[in-house]
């Protein structure tokens, strides 16, 4: 078991935003890989827990080939861009935005007089050149949502290209075989991983077992381990990263 606190790591940011990064993956960083942060796991590649300044936003920018995750954790933003421009994003939902060769331009902005809080996750494409996408999603209040990757539909690999014959899979989430989950349990509930994984924990507190160890994990710790229990210490919100079968 590995673990990376925010509280270690320096306060960074760029705009209208301040933000710990945790993961910058080597493969998309390279010699700019922020010290002591981890990498990633399966295709996912980057991990910030970032808050935008009152009336703060980022400014228009351009990606391309690389699929975008916003989990809203606190207050609002305005989403500006290429893809469903005037989109709200509030606390409790989740927006993913696919580049793919197409690319796609955003603003994120706060328009609120209080400061917010949002994740933002990146994880590369498995096949290029594919088509600008968006998805949005509503959190449960409990339980385990999906908000990326998947068998796609048509049953012949995770890049989003449909195979021949009878559709097999899903459509309502971009698929990879790099997985994201957002886990919300009640104090005293728990849950099971049998692979490795990289688990967030973004509200709240659980013990986290594997064969060897065992950690009182808060708000603000990744956690990078394998044949995973986490138990609830109190009501609880967890980022999941793995890898599907």
């Amino acid at each position: 078991m590995q673990v990376l606190s925010r509280k270690s790591l320096p306060l960074g940011g760029f705009a209208g935003l301040t933000e710990h990064r945790l993961v910058t993956d080597r493969r998309v960083f390279g010699s700019r890989k922020a010290p002591n942060t981890f990498d990633g796991i399966g295709n996912f590649v980057y991990l910030a827990d970032a808050q935008f300044n009152p009336h703060g936003e980022t400014h228009m920018h351009p990606h391309k080939e690389i699929d975008v995750i916003s989990i809203m954790m606190s207050g609002q933003v305005s989403h500006e861009g290429s893809l469903e421009h005037g989109q709200s994003l509030k606390a409790g939902e989740v927006q993913v935005q696919r580049a793919g060769g197409e690319g796609f331009s955003h603003n994120e902005i706060n328009p609120d007089s209080t400061k917010n809080r949002m994740l933002q996750l990146w994880v590369l494409p498995e096949v290029a050149g594919e088509p600008a996408g968006y998805k949005h999603y509503p959190l449960p209040d409990k339980g385990v949502t999906r908000i990326y990757g998947g068998k796609a539909a048509g049953g012949k690999g995770h890049g989003g290209k449909s195979g021949e014959g009878k559709e097999q899979g899903q459509k309502q989430t971009f698929a990879s075989k790099t997985t994201i989950d957002v886990v919300r349990l009640a104090s005293g509930e728990s849950i099971n991983f049998k692979e490795e994984i990289l688990a967030y924990v973004s509200n709240g507190t659980a013990d986290f077992s594997d064969e060897n160890n065992n950690f009182n994990a808060e708000n603000g710790d990744l956690i990078r381990s394998y044949k995973t229990e986490i138990l609830a210490t109190s009501d609880v919100e967890i980022v999941v990263v793995g890898q599907a079968s």
